[in-house]
């Protein structure tokens, strides 16, 4: 049955009134950049979707009550541990992919921690299933197909779980390597290991006077000499976060040349951004190391999770980013620091030759589908369980496995039902939000643009 008009309305407001608190003052400052997103993700209901996180949680935050000022959120599996989880914040079917650890192994897993932040661990799993049913939807699954694939997941991140909460060694669960990935996780970590850091430097950069230098073009823009001035003093207060093991070459840090940058990702639209181009860990030109430094932004959790005391461990966005990442991501990339630019608090990390996300374009047979989601439940348990009082950090000074073990026990089949029955109503919805926003944006009624 169509949806009345008058609800449809009533919703535009509200997808108006969301974005608007996420995206207005930056929206206000550029929006050509927003002009730029927003047509991606008018280009599906998943691309919405993963564009949306801010309506997400707005949506979700109406389902649990908060209760002792914010601190923590009740509902199903919910308590004064489960609800206060370091938690990925945007943990959709294509945040996960490869990267190079700090160990040189290259390793698949969750990828893209801009929206990390402190919650309860539910809202994750909420946040992936329903994505899973918006790609089985776009690809023809039935209902009941994407029941399946909600249930493997669910299953495979409760056992996973349970192995960490009872003492699972290493080589019990070990991370999705080459050794150990099967399926499209093995394809993307093989398209990795294919990639150079000298294909990616050849195609951001040229040498002129045997020296390496940023190419023109390509989404590059030249700096002003006081721009220039401000990113570098940036990075000398970037050197200062870095962990001591990261500085044994100091030369890796000679700064070559800088630039600008436009057209970075979705979630990024209108925050400035910078590339840096390095030394490297030898004097050799193939080995030159590029970095960006992005400024940080909010994340659409922390609007809903209103603990001062979860707010102010953090300096500013970028520390909250890179303290995230640390927390969550086992031997993170050692390039990952923070700084201030323009008092806003800035991300800086290694542009990666050796990352690459999860495609799920070729991805369309339910069995191999069901193998993959398996493999990213597994992933998700592994990260929630990584940051927690072993991770280094204060913010969460008990086990999470333990704490996530013991609240799915007392309950032990009501999870699955539950992620299933949000993944069919919020797949629904989203793809009902897409229409509307595609609704408002072509008829002009998006503010701003």
């Amino acid at each position: 049955m169509p949806v009345p008009q008058l609800d449809d309305e009533h919703r535009g407001e509200e997808i108006l009134a969301v974005l608007d608190t996420a995206f207005g003052e930056l929206l206000a400052a550029d929006p050509a950049a927003f002009r730029v997103k927003f047509r991606k993700m008018a280009a599906s209901a998943f691309a919405f979707y993963r564009g949306t996180a801010c309506l997400f949680y707005h949506d979700l935050d109406a389902e649990h009550a908060g209760r002792d000022g914010g601190r923590t959120y009740s509902g199903p599996y919910l308590d004064d541990r489960t609800s206060r989880v370091w938690i990925h914040g945007d943990l959709h079917a294509e945040n996960f992919g490869t990267y190079m650890d700090s160990n040189g192994r290259l390793v698949f897993n969750v990828n893209d921690f801009d929206e990390a932040y402190v919650g309860p661990f539910t809202w994750d799993l909420k946040r992936f299933v329903a994505s899973m049913a918006l790609i089985g939807y776009a690809k023809a699954l039935g209902d009941e197909q994407i029941t399946g694939l909600v249930r493997i997941y669910t299953a495979a991140y409760r056992e996973r779980i349970r192995a960490l909460a009872t003492g699972a060694k290493n080589d019990e669960v070990p991370p999705f390597t080459l050794d150990t990935a099967q399926g499209p996780l093995l394809d993307a970590l093989r398209d990795a290991r294919s990639l150079t850091r000298f294909g990616l430097l050849d195609s951001m950069t040229v040498i002129r006077d045997f020296e390496r230098r940023f190419a023109s073009g390509g989404g590059a823009v030249e700096l002003d000499a006081a721009t220039r001035y401000k990113v570098l003093a940036a990075f000398d207060g970037y050197l200062e976060t870095l962990p001591d093991s990261s500085l044994a070459r100091p030369d890796s840090y000679r700064v070559k040349d800088v630039v600008g940058r436009r057209g970075v990702g979705i979630g990024s639209a209108g925050l400035p951004s910078y590339n840096i181009l390095l030394e490297g860990h030898s004097d050799a030109l193939e080995n030159d190391v590029v970095i960006y430094v992005k400024q940080g932004q909010t994340p659409a959790v922390s609007r809903h999770v209103t603990d001062r005391a979860i707010r102010d461990y953090f300096r500013h966005e970028g520390h909250r980013t890179v303290i995230s990442q640390r927390a969550l991501q086992a031997h993170a990339d050692p390039w990952l620091g923070w700084t201030e630019l323009d008092g806003a608090g800035q991300l800086v990390a290694e542009v990666s030759p050796y990352a690459v996300d999860l495609d799920w374009g070729d991805i369309d047979e339910p069995e191999e589908m069901a193998q993959v989601v398996a493999d990213l439940g597994r992933a998700t348990a592994t990260m929630h369980a990584a940051a927690d009082d072993t991770s280094g950090e204060s913010l969460v000074p008990f086990s999470t496995e333990r704490a996530i073990d013991a609240a799915i026990a007392a309950d032990e089949e009501g999870l699955e039902p539950l992620l299933v029955d949000f993944a069919h109503r919020y797949g629904a919805r989203a793809r009902g939000d897409h229409q509307i926003f595609l609704d408002l944006f072509r008829n002009g009624r998006i503010p701003g643009l």
